[in-house]
């Protein structure tokens, strides 16, 4: 962009004027776009101080740069690649139709840029190929589940087989131990209550010789007392009453 181009462009910012249709500010449903009023009494129309300048031939923008982008380039709305043929990268600049998908814009944009036209409205593009490593993420995924559940499978289904395998196998040296010293202490307790029963047994003879030897003694010692007077029969025998009240023997 050349200086005097440079400089229209600042002229027309200068000189440029916003013009807004009457009674805007009065109603909220009423934008300030340009309307021309039309109204016979109307004082923008009549031209009435303060309320609004009409657009008139001083205000318009210099002939070389009406139209012109503020970067010093004109537009061309373009919509397929094969707009792009014939356009002049030092003077014109690329607008790309809003009518354009996503997909087809990442290859006009690049083909713009490869014949050396600048892209007005330029968009990062996120193209929808990066998904696909996320898809493939999800079935490596789903292939690692698969794997897992597969070894827990397996240590299910081998962890019988290691049971069986630990049976079979011989108990070890300290569990061989254990295990005769527990049979040696049973078998001495087995044999002090065999050795308690046969003492007990011995002992039941031994009562039965000293009992003879007190009945020696007593019979000695009855032989030598002298025996007592016998009692006649008729003063052990108690008398008995009828119910007469008299004695029965009488």
């Amino acid at each position: 962009m050349t200086t005097e181009v440079k400089r229209l462009i600042r002229v027309r910012v200068q000189k440029g004027a916003k013009f807004k249709r009457d009674g805007f500010g009065k109603k909220r449903q009423l934008s300030d776009s340009w309307r021309k009023p039309r109204g016979q009494h109307n004082k923008q129309r009549e031209q009435k101080k303060a309320k609004g300048a009409l657009p008139k031939p001083g205000f318009g923008s210099p002939i070389a740069v009406r139209g012109m982008h503020p970067s010093g380039f004109f537009e061309v709305l373009v919509a397929s690649i094969k707009e792009l043929e014939g356009l002049d990268n030092k003077t014109q600049a690329v607008r790309i139709s809003a009518t354009v998908g996503d997909r087809k814009r990442v290859a006009l944009q690049d083909a713009a840029i490869a014949a050396g036209l600048k892209v007005l409205n330029i968009h990062t593009v996120r193209i929808k190929a990066k998904k696909a490593p996320a898809k493939d993420a999800a079935k490596d995924e789903g292939k690692a589940k698969k794997g897992e559940k597969k070894s827990i499978k397996s240590k299910a289904a081998a962890s019988p087989a290691k049971k069986e395998a630990a049976k079979a196998k011989p108990a070890p040296k300290s569990e061989e131990k254990k295990a005769p010293a527990k049979k040696a202490a049973k078998s001495k307790a087995e044999s002090a209550v065999a050795e308690e029963k046969p003492a007990k047994k011995e002992k039941a003879p031994a009562k039965s010789t000293k009992t003879p030897a007190k009945s020696l003694a007593a019979k000695t010692s009855a032989e030598s007392k002298p025996k007592a007077a016998a009692k006649p029969a008729s003063a052990t025998k108690a008398k008995k009453k009828t119910d007469s009240g008299v004695k029965k023997n009488e």
